[in-house]
């Protein structure tokens, strides 16, 4: 990393979250208060006055979207756009809690490479909370990535683990799956889950069921093919 280059990269990808997206910024500067960070607000294509809601900080910066493009467009952008040694994702809405955040970060120093928050105590609907269940236990056997609440956006992970993701619609939904078959190490740790209180969510049940199916399949045959290799020590030197 370059000098002047923060240790941790916060990434928010945010979607017609005005009521929100002042209480959070409020919120991460609390819990990020002592860390050397960043904060990466992705404007997915708002057509409200979230990014008029963005108070100016140095440590805070925006990437803008001309249109909207997804959940994993804005989360891909946004690593790919972090400087720091340790990049977290967290949702926009308010209902991941910024004060987890330094549980996942010590998860890091303790040596995993990605931190996977799963929401022991969800604040959702009966129907979407049985929904994700199923999905996520379908979805953990089939990819093996061994992880209960792949939707819960909050995570760390160290720089390095961006590298093992690929930019494709879904991709949110396979992070640990992308990672762990990559080789690196992964954790789960409890964290809270906080009901919506402002807006609308953005991702209804809809053929959502039908498109995670098909990526599942996509992402399955994929890590399949991953190349699998190291380089031998004693073979770097020059000849």
């Amino acid at each position: 990393m370059s000098a002047g280059s923060p240790a941790i990269s916060v990434v928010v990808p945010l979607f017609n979250e005005e009521e929100n997206v002042p209480i959070l910024q409020g919120e991460l500067t609390t819990a990020l208060g002592g860390l050397d960070y960043e904060i990466i607000f992705v404007d997915d294509g708002s057509v409200d006055g979230t990014v008029q809601r963005i108070a100016s900080d140095p440590r805070v910066r925006l990437v803008q979207f001309e249109r909207n493009a997804g959940q994993s467009a804005a989360m891909y952008a946004g690593l790919n756009s972090a400087r720091g040694e340790v990049a977290v994702l967290i949702d926009g809405d308010l209902q991941n809690d910024p004060a987890d955040i330094p549980k996942l970060l010590a998860e890091i120093e303790r040596g995993a490479d990605l931190v996977c928050g799963y929401r022991a105590q969800r604040k959702d609907t009966m129907v979407k909370r049985i929904t994700s269940r199923v999905a996520n236990f379908v979805r953990s056997r089939f990819t093996k990535d061994g992880v209960r609440d792949t939707g819960c956006t909050l995570k760390a992970m160290k720089r390095e683990c961006i590298t093992a993701l690929l930019p494709f619609k879904g991709m949110h939904r396979f992070i640990p799956a992308l990672v762990k078959g990559a080789g690196y190490r992964l954790v789960e740790v409890p964290v809270n889950h906080r009901p919506r209180k402002f807006g609308q969510s953005k991702y209804g049940l809809g053929n959502r069921a039908l498109r995670a199916t098909m990526d599942m399949f996509g992402v399955r045959w994929l890590l399949s093919r991953r190349l699998n290799y190291k380089v031998r020590e004693d073979s770097r030197s020059t000849l």
